[in-house]
């Protein structure tokens, strides 16, 4: 009899066992309310109406005694089916200390989020059988192991470096504090006989145009199992290999050669084909199937080329042997109570990131190994993987329990993660390396062990024996040795956030990195999520609910240092919201044009970041409603194959075409010098040819600025348009700006036609100010007079001229776009 598994999905309790409740709630130890598994504690109390949702007002500091409580769940189980030799207890994720009891008796104890667990049930499962769940708080494992280990250096207060735990969960610059508790992934009960699939681990190669299967698994016997030799089949792509596993063995290896295969690549690189990987252990004396698994796989090479040149040390990805420019962002947990994430959120999101143009997804350190819903969606959608290790911004003791804990959850998730093709490179930490090196940890270490051993000994020796197929960086940012700075943009990916936290976003101009794998720029979320999300009266920069939902360090007042290089001050809190929307936008396309244009010595970019996990002021280009800002649109263009912009070589203005299309870009660019109220003033014509996946610069002789308080340049070439001003907004002699409108309303579609009477800068419809679900197609958008531009928004039953245009707004108006 094959395998059989019931899930443990309904039917269960919570309670309160440990810690203090506000007044009211100490029922909670005597009166059990419903619970959701998968789920969490913080999911079911607001479930079942008895905390407030943390993501409303001040409420996270309401609920912080939820993360220092103790809680149990229970349920009572229907027993198991007849005729199996072995059942088991297995729970995919147990969130985080715990203690597992069958009717009372103890079956096991656990201390990793990031692992999965499995206990031996057999013969003590009947209907009516108690299971309970005992967890402890993280916080207390947290603290004790900080007091028995000594303290490390941490950039955030709480001890996240003392438990494998999403570190997130502690509190981040972004997120909130919610420390959970749950059984966070499936739970069931497993009945087998004989042997089991223990593991399953495919090697997936590509050599001479043929692919390669090397299936590694691992078994699991039963006693009267052991003396049997068992069958392993492995298919795909329309091919089978089988091989006998002799009696008494628990592991073996099968190769499956598929010839010709079709090759996976990035999107904008090929397609992504997917073929299904079956592995069947049978019974040979019987026949009898015992066990069966399945995924995806797809056949392509991937190497990270690290070699030296004049420029220092390349970080190039190479697919299939092509060298790729990384079009990135990196991701955060899409959820403070990352059990709520379903395969539905992860396919939109990440659809969302395929239509930015983005190529490359960095599953960030302080977050999880996320569900395989989210790589399978990169598989389909061609979004190449850079996974983490869960390790981010803190010194990681390297002894007992730790380090055993450590090496299970990497043997763990190498092995789960991977057959997807989708991943194509291992990463050691977030910003540790680093840290050591400039954060003061050194002295304050005096000889404490801080994660070293992980990044450069245990987590690449792991990967080189279960994952040969990847590369492996130890940490980003890294230099590749200690001989360089671990942040020395010459050598490997690099961090740039001296210019968010201390500099102009001009400051970007400065480096020419071999690898961007971080920078960004903040920006509030979208007026209809902070009205959604705040009770604010009235909304301000500085009103309670704003500054708690800015969690940056001064992260206001980096806001307004940042305007004040580039605009006048702001008169009302919805030209503030508006301008510093336009600054996140122009501050990531100075960077990505910029290190786009010195491709190939420039290998990627990852924007921080792409996602935010609850409504905030943050980095994020798609808020924590799942609003896009105008980040996101920007991104559509400096991601797309083609980008057009104005760049500096050797102190002179040039015009770089940017084409990583296949095809060669061939055409003539136009760039005019146009006086503020769009008179010309110079001309000139300039044909190119580009080949594919390569830039060319084009000198330019009509550049310089006589006026340039009153005069821009304009290029433009197939479609695509780049405008630089003579002058920093607040000195620019902006016209007023003159908007014609038209709106036509069919099939669910609104489309705003504007045509501008006058040179419009950076204009933008806010839909959301028109509905709450409204969606515009565009973000910002500049006109030149007598140039139309056609916005739809979808989500909105109707609109009147007027709340248009109460909803547009540019940079040459303090408050928004007049009537006529």
């Amino acid at each position: 009899m094959t395998k059989q598994s019931k899930a443990l999905d309904s039917g269960w309790t919570l309670r309160l066992t440990g810690g203090e409740a506000p007044a009211g709630l100490e029922r909670l130890r005597d009166r059990a309310v419903p619970a959701r598994v998968p789920g969490c504690v913080h999911a079911d109390l607001l479930a079942a109406g008895l905390i407030p949702d943390p993501y409303r007002d001040l409420n996270e500091l309401e609920v912080a005694w939820v993360g220092r409580a103790d809680w149990r769940y229970d349920t009572v189980l229907e027993g198991v089916p007849n005729g199996f030799e072995r059942t088991d207890l297995v729970f995919d994720g147990l969130d985080t200390v715990a203690r597992v009891l069958l009717d009372g008796v103890e079956l096991g104890s656990t201390r990793n989020m990031h692992r999965s667990y499995r206990f031996d049930v057999t013969g003590r499962v009947r209907a009516g059988s108690a299971l309970s769940v005992r967890f402890t708080s993280a916080y207390t494992e947290a603290e004790a192991l900080r007091e028995r280990l000594g303290p490390r250096p941490n950039e955030y207060p709480d001890p996240f470096n003392y438990i494998r735990k999403m570190a997130a969960g502690f509190g981040w610059d972004w997120g909130p504090t919610l420390v959970t508790a749950g059984i966070w992934r499936p739970a069931r009960l497993e009945s087998w006989s004989t042997a089991r699939l223990a593991s399953v681990r495919p090697l997936v190669t590509v050599a001479g145009g043929d692919g390669r299967i090397e299936a590694h698994v691992e078994l699991e016997r039963t006693g009267t199992g052991a003396g049997r030799e068992l069958t392993l089949t492995v298919e795909a792509a329309g091919h089978a290999v089988r091989r006998a596993i002799p009696a008494g063995e628990d592991g073996a290896v099968a190769v499956l050669e598929v010839p010709d295969p079709d090759l996976w690549w990035p999107r904008g690189h090929g397609d992504q084909p997917l073929y299904d990987c079956v592995v069947v252990l049978s019974d040979t004396g019987t026949g009898r199937v015992l066990d069966r698994w399945r995924r995806r796989v797809g056949f392509r090479t991937v190497e990270l080329d690290e070699s030296r040149d004049e420029h220092g040390t390349a970080f190039t990805l190479r697919l299939n042997g092509e060298p790729i420019f990384a079009r990135g962002v990196n991701w955060i947990p899409d959820d403070a109570l990352p059990a709520r994430i379903t395969p539905e959120r992860y396919r939109h999101r990440l659809r969302q990131a395929a239509e930015a143009g983005v190529d490359l997804v960095r599953v960030w350190g302080g977050g999880i190994y996320e569900d395989h819903a989210f790589y399978d969606a990169c598989d389909e959608l061609g979004l190449m993987v850079w996974q983490d290790f869960l390790f981010a911004c803190a010194a990681y003791p390297e002894e007992q329990p730790l380090r055993g804990e450590v090496e299970a959850e990497a043997r763990e998730n190498v092995t789960r993660l991977s057959p997807h093709a989708s991943l194509v490179l291992w990463n050691g930490n977030n910003e540790n390396l680093w840290g050591f090196r400039d954060w003061k940890w050194e002295a304050a270490l005096a000889g404490d062990s801080w994660g070293e051993g992980y990044y450069l000994g245990l987590l690449p020796r792991v990967v080189a024996e279960l994952d040969p197929t990847r590369p492996y960086n130890a940490g980003s940012p890294w230099s590749g040795s200690w001989n360089h700075h671990p942040n020395d943009p010459a050598h490997g990916p690099s961090h740039f956030w001296e210019a968010w936290n201390r500099r102009d976003y001009t400051d970007y101009l400065n480096d020419v990195p071999r690898f961007a794998a971080e920078f960004g720029w903040q920006a509030p979320p979208a007026h209809a999520t902070l009205r959604e999300w705040l009770g604010d009266d009235p909304l301000t920069p500085t009103s309670p609910g704003m500054l708690h939902h800015q969690k940056a360090e001064d992260g206001n007042g980096k806001l307004d240092r940042g305007l004040a290089h580039h605009f006048t001050a702001p008169a009302s809190f919805d030209h503030w919201h508006y301008l510093t929307q336009v600054n996140q936008a122009r501050a990531v396309a100075t960077a990505v044009a910029h290190w786009r244009s010195h491709w190939p010595v420039c290998a990627g970019t990852v924007v921080w970041q792409l996602n935010d996990c609850w409504p905030v002021t943050s980095w994020a280009a798609i808020d924590g409603a799942a609003r896009p800002k105008p980040l996101y649109h920007e991104l559509r263009r400096l991601y797309a194959d083609r980008l057009l912009t104005f760049q500096r070589r050797d102190g002179a203005r040039v015009l770089a075409v940017d084409n990583q299309s296949p095809e060669p870009w061939q055409g003539t660019a136009v760039v005019r010098r146009l006086r503020a109220d769009g008179s010309g003033l110079a001309e000139e014509r300039l044909p190119f040819a580009v080949p594919p996946r390569s830039v060319g610069l084009l000198p330019l002789t009509v550049a310089d600025f006589k006026d340039a308080g009153e005069e821009l340049l304009v290029a433009d070439a197939g479609g695509l348009r780049d405008v630089v001003l003579g002058r920093a907004d607040k000195d620019f002699a902006y016209p007023a700006p003159e908007l014609d409108l038209r709106l036509d309303a069919a099939d669910g579609t609104l489309d705003v036609v504007i045509t501008a009477r006058s040179f419009v800068r950076d204009l933008l419809l806010q839909a959301d100010r028109l509905g709450p679900a409204a969606v515009a197609d565009r973000g910002l958008v500049t006109l030149l007079p007598g140039e139309s531009v056609t916005i739809s928004v979808t989500g909105l039953d109707t609109s009147d001229e007027t709340s248009v245009r109460s909803a547009l707004f540019c940079v040459n108006a303090a408050e928004g776009v007049p009537r006529p």
